[in-house]
């Protein structure tokens, strides 16, 4: 991994990380991802061998070019506890995205069936009744408006493939930087693989109950420095 790793939060078994862009959250053998190098942060607290094998629960993801808190869990439990939160949906989060042009009314919800494309990491809006269709529900808040952009305060009802980023993009205001979805207007440091590059969606704040102790942990991420907000 080229940067370092940012720990937002860690307590027992319990660990949020601020997740930079360009990576997957997991990955086949043999390619880069935030799962490696958590274990290899636990391999070095923990003092432990390079070869020891190192048990880590992945409760939920990002999408590669989405930045923002992700939590993790260093032992099966705590992993099966917070696994079920967010099955549940009694996990708060709330994601801040920049879209391009005027977005009314100031707050909503949009309501939309998805379906992700078979052997594709791509989702497109399709008819309720169309059987292959996911229900998807997010509300949002306008923040204001930075260069031109929207900012958005997001909150999902549901969590399906790309949600955010196709549920904005089918009404014509893409994330900033997300060309898979049309969008025209680059976004953050340029790279020269398109896979590396940012998009103006981020992962704000996490609640969940800490999975060992009857206690609500909220956990804010903070943006990054190419915001400019």
């Amino acid at each position: 991994m080229t940067m370092p790793l940012e720990i937002l939060y860690n307590d027992g078994p319990c660990l949020v990380v601020n997740k930079p862009p360009g990576l997957l959250t997991q990955a086949p053998q043999g390619i880069d991802s935030l799962e490696i190098a958590v274990k290899e942060y636990y391999r070095t607290q923990e003092e432990k061998e390079a070869t020891a094998n190192i048990y880590l629960g992945i409760v939920h993801r990002l999408d590669r070019p989405v930045t923002g808190a992700i939590a993790f869990a260093r032992h099966a439990r705590a992993a099966k506890r917070l696994s079920a939160q967010f099955q549940n949906r009694t996990v708060s989060k709330t994601y801040w995205a920049l879209v391009e042009g005027h977005v009314t009314p100031d707050e909503g919800t949009w309501t939309d069936y998805l379906h992700k494309r078979h052997g594709m990491a791509q989702a497109i809006v399709v008819p309720e009744g169309d059987p292959r269709g996911k229900h998807a529900v997010l509300r949002y808040l306008v923040r204001g408006e930075v260069g031109g952009a929207t900012w958005l305060e997001i909150e999902l009802e549901t969590g399906r493939t790309h949600q955010i980023r196709v549920q904005a993009a089918s009404r014509g205001h893409p994330v900033l930087g997300d060309t898979q979805y049309g969008a025209a207007t680059p976004f953050g440091p340029e790279c020269e693989e398109m896979r590396d590059r940012a998009i103006a969606l981020h992962a704000r704040t996490l609640g969940f109950r800490h999975p060992m102790r009857d206690e609500q942990v909220v956990v804010e991420a903070p943006l990054p420095v190419y915001w400019e907000m």
